[in-house]
């Protein structure tokens, strides 16, 4: 039986939305701190509906499919920030505080996460475009050094992309919860199967993005048997 899904309140919807902005923001701008991760935006927008666990899970499946994409220059990429709050707050619709989310919230959570990541990687490029539109009359000055110009084409560039953020946010929280909450209370694939088809996936798509850095920087494969060698110690420490 899948949980009930609720649309959250208007102040949740604008705690959202701004979050997805400030997360959006940390993906480029500032300050990088890798809050724009998906494991950690995903939990924060399960945290902001009361349900940071639910979120968290999506936030390590989004996690597996995010290392397949290297923010690199200017080159497009997924904007898994803004979309992870998105898929984290889907993730949590109906789900209590400490608990994981339903199959059919996951799936759904899953699809969204990519679908406003591509959408997000698309506004970003409009936001360079943006930048360089106002930097072209201003290039004798910026060659120059000149102070103000400087500084002003860097606030003028953080707020439109804070904007941008949360414009994504507010249009994908908009479409994404009703039709997340429709398509769960309709929802008929078994759990254990649905989750497994989203865990497999994510798995293979991990797996494939970390066997091409075991090849390409060094140390990568002592540092993953490391890892794994830790982390499948604290599983079994913490019961």
């Amino acid at each position: 039986m899948n949980p009930v899904a609720t649309l959250p309140g208007p102040i949740e919807s604008v705690a959202l939305a701004l979050l997805a902005g400030v997360v959006g923001l940390d993906v480029v701008s500032f300050p990088q701190a890798m809050i724009s991760r998906p494991i950690v935006a995903a939990t924060l927008g399960g945290a902001f509906l009361g349900a940071p666990i639910a979120g968290l899970v999506a936030g390590a499946v989004l996690e597996c499919l995010a290392l397949e994409s290297l923010p690199v220059g200017a080159s497009r990429y997924p904007e898994w920030g803004s979309a992870s709050v998105v898929a984290g707050a889907v993730a949590a619709q109906g789900a209590e505080a400490g608990a994981l989310p339903g199959a059919a919230a996951l799936v759904i959570a899953t699809v969204v996460g990519i679908s406003v990541a591509w959408i997000g990687g698309w506004s970003m490029v409009q936001h360079r475009r943006l930048i360089a539109r106002l930097a072209r009359p201003r290039l004798d000055q910026l060659a120059a050094g000149t102070r103000n110009t400087v500084a002003g084409l860097q606030v003028a560039g953080m707020s439109a992309d804070l904007a941008r953020g949360t414009l994504v946010g507010v249009a994908a929280l908009a479409v994404a919860m009703p039709v997340a909450a429709a398509v769960e209370a309709r929802f008929t694939l078994p759990e254990d199967i649905a989750r497994a088809i989203v865990v497999t996936l994510s798995a293979a798509v991990a797996a494939a993005s970390v066997w091409k850095d075991f090849h390409a920087i060094s140390f990568t494969r002592r540092l993953f048997l490391v890892s794994l060698a830790v982390g499948t110690l604290l599983v079994f420490v913490r019961g």
